[in-house]
């Protein structure tokens, strides 16, 4: 996959496949991103993954025909990420799991809608059937940009997630179908 440049308001930057040597970076921008938002699964610190862990999921992406970790890149600085998480199993290797994070001082630069983008086309390229998502009930911003691009709701896991007002929240179940349903069940 091609790197790509995107100029937003102020903010030049660049979205690519990622590389070993953004390793020490990822582990570092994964960890702040995880203190500046509720609406992901960790608060910071937990399931910490160290560069030698990142290193280990990029070349693990890099060798999968139904993997993808892609970088947002601006001056030199990793600002967002995302992945696209397949399975080895047969029987689920046509769909993959889509995550996105991007650091708060980005956020209005459509960083996470072009890497969006861009594993959609991924996707499409590469015989991927179904992308899915979670998504908290209450990040509305995240939801309205899923459904502009095709990603519809599925399922609801009910008070999945307790935030720090102590009040659970429910997680919506999204998915985007690739190709038309003439090969599923049913």
């Amino acid at each position: 996959m091609e790197s790509c440049t995107y100029m937003v308001r102020d903010l030049s930057y660049a979205v690519r496949v990622a590389r070993e040597e953004d390793s020490k970076e990822l582990s570092r921008v994964r960890f702040q991103i995880d203190g500046e938002t509720e609406y992901l699964d960790r608060e910071q610190g937990e399931d910490y993954l160290s560069e030698a862990d990142v290193k280990e999921l990029i070349n693990k992406d890099r060798a999968g025909a139904n993997r993808l970790f892609l970088v947002a890149e601006s001056e030199g600085a990793i600002i967002g990420f995302s992945r696209c998480a397949g399975s080895d199993l047969k029987r689920l290797s046509h769909q993959v799991d889509f995550g996105v994070g991007v650091l708060k001082d980005y956020w209005g630069h459509r960083v996470g809608k072009e890497l969006l983008q861009h594993s959609i086309r991924w996707a499409e390229r590469n015989g991927i059937l179904k992308i899915n998502l979670r998504v908290l009930e209450i990040n509305e911003k995240a939801m309205d940009m899923y459904k502009r691009f095709g990603f519809e709701v599925e399922g609801e896991l009910k008070k999945d997630k307790r935030l720090s007002d102590g009040r659970y929240y429910s997680t919506l179940l999204m998915a985007r179908f690739i190709k038309k349903e003439e090969n599923y069940g049913r």
